[in-house]
């Protein structure tokens, strides 16, 4: 995965060659067919996104839609097919209302209209939880233009023609999603039915449809010049997220959502825009400021209003930082936070700075390591212990549970057994607890008796279920 991090060609690679498998997925065994769609959703399409490739994003989105869902696709396809001639009707007075009112002012614009591709239709269907036939703003308009000032120019005319709806109007000029895109989105009420318009110009719209490819300067030379500065951003991600996880114990799926989840934007009080990962913390804004601004943390103010530190910042917020000079990370900051540099740098001061801190993660690392050595092979994963009773109260029996396999701090051949008093299943989070005689002692995160064992995060370690 981090391969990509070293030459972007690498990402693009990636992306043709698991889309081309998603094209030709029927060639595969019926039992990785759906294995393979539910990863080109997880991991491909978001990935085209980063990358600004629109069209790649809904084949991914759509062709994993067909095989992880075939009935939901087969009923979003239907009531699309039938309803093609009422769409075009449509959407054809829409445009020429549009057209109409743009030589007026002496604007000249291309207009494209389009059904929303059916993974997008799929989801307006969970989100309101109604059937695709009682979904009506399933069509769109594109209208592309020369300057930027011309779209914010048709978007008045758009909004003078019809109605806009509360909520839905999004600028992403002003504001550009991390991987480019840029243009304005409104829906209106034309004809009594919900409609979606983009605005773009040519180029904004070249870089929605081929994203980071519209920009290549393919020249002779190191890597680092087959792209502009500006567009480096997914690639300066990875690199960061790489080093990060040689010393930083993460699982794939948080590294994955760390570069692929949603996002948030927030500004500075002096109108700075920074970009953080959706559920991201004051605390994390501050280190993504400055790690000594991070370090000095003591309150934030969201829109001027005091916010506690644990509370995740929401879009379009004005962030201020209060601090005081004798403050310092501290290891509860570790449970709060998000980002990989967050984490990362609190995680190192704490290790040069606190003893106490420090000797329990390496007892801990210890213990993990000496338990796999004695364990001997994978199979004592599974070997059955005898009930016992918990001692105190804190340590509860366990069994083990041979169907899914745990993996601790990335590694199979560790001891653990599934805790009796909570009994995970996969794909349940579990929490690690390195017990004195029976290794590690899996639990669910929700987990009551787990919750009530003392100093528990000195002996916790990450565990996660086998892949």
């Amino acid at each position: 995965f981090f391969a990509m991090s070293d030459d972007v060609r690498i990402i693009f690679i990636s992306l043709a060659d698991r889309l081309d498998r998603m094209r030709n997925i029927n060639n595969i065994r019926r039992e990785y067919q759906k294995v393979i769609a539910e990863a080109a959703i997880a991991v491909w399409a978001p990935l085209a996104e980063r990358m600004g490739m629109q069209k790649e994003k809904n084949e991914f989105e759509d062709l994993s839609l067909k095989y992880t869902n075939p009935d939901a696709y087969l009923q979003i396809k239907n009531i699309v097919s039938q309803s093609s001639e009422e769409q075009a009707e449509y959407l054809g007075k829409a445009t020429q209302a549009i057209l109409k009112a743009t030589q007026k002012v002496g604007i000249t614009v291309t207009i494209q209209s389009r059904a929303k591709h059916y993974y997008s239709i799929y989801q307006k269907m969970r989100k309101r939880n109604k059937e695709a036939s009682e979904l009506y703003d399933l069509l769109a308009l594109r209208i592309l233009c020369q300057t930027p000032a011309e779209c914010y120019a048709l978007i008045g005319i758009v909004h003078s023609l019809w109605k806009p709806l509360d909520g839905r109007f999004k600028d992403y000029i002003a504001m550009p999603k991390s991987n480019g895109y840029q243009s304005l989105h409104t829906t209106v009420m034309c004809g009594g039915k919900p409609l979606e318009i983009q605005i773009r110009t040519v180029d904004m719209h070249n870089m929605a449809e081929h994203g980071i490819a519209s920009h290549w300067l393919y020249k002779k030379g190191s890597n680092k010049d087959l792209v502009e500065e500006d567009k480096l951003d997914i690639m300066n991600r990875l690199q960061a997220l790489k080093q990060a996880s040689l010393s930083d114990d993460k699982s794939f799926s948080e590294l994955k959502d760390e570069l692929l989840g949603d996002e948030i934007y927030v500004f500075t009080p002096k109108g700075d825009v920074k970009k953080l990962r959706a559920g991201a913390t004051a605390i994390d804004f501050a280190y993504a400021i400055h790690s000594d601004i991070g370090e000095k943390i003591v309150g934030a103010k969201a829109d001027g209003k005091i916010i506690p530190l644990n509370r995740p910042l929401q879009n379009t917020q004005i962030i201020e930082i209060i601090t005081n000079p004798q403050a310092h990370p501290t290891e509860a900051q570790l449970k709060i936070v998000k980002t990989t540099k967050a984490h990362q740098k609190i995680h190192s001061w704490l290790m040069a700075n606190d003893p106490t801190f420090s000797e329990r993660v390496n007892a801990a690392a210890t213990t993990v390591t000496t338990t796999s050595a004695a364990s001997g092979s994978e199979a004592a994963t599974q070997e059955p212990q005898k009930k016992r009773r918990p001692k105190r109260g804190i340590q509860p029996q366990v069994v083990s549970y041979p169907d899914k396999k745990v993996l601790v701090q990335g590694e199979k051949n560790v001891l653990y057994n599934i805790a009796q008093c909570c009994r995970p299943h996969y794909p349940d989070l579990i929490m690690g607890y390195v017990t004195r005689s029976k290794g590690v002692s899996i639990h669910r995160a929700d987990c009551i008796i787990y919750q009530r064992i003392p100093n528990k995060d000195e002996r916790s370690v990450q565990v996660e279920w086998e892949k």
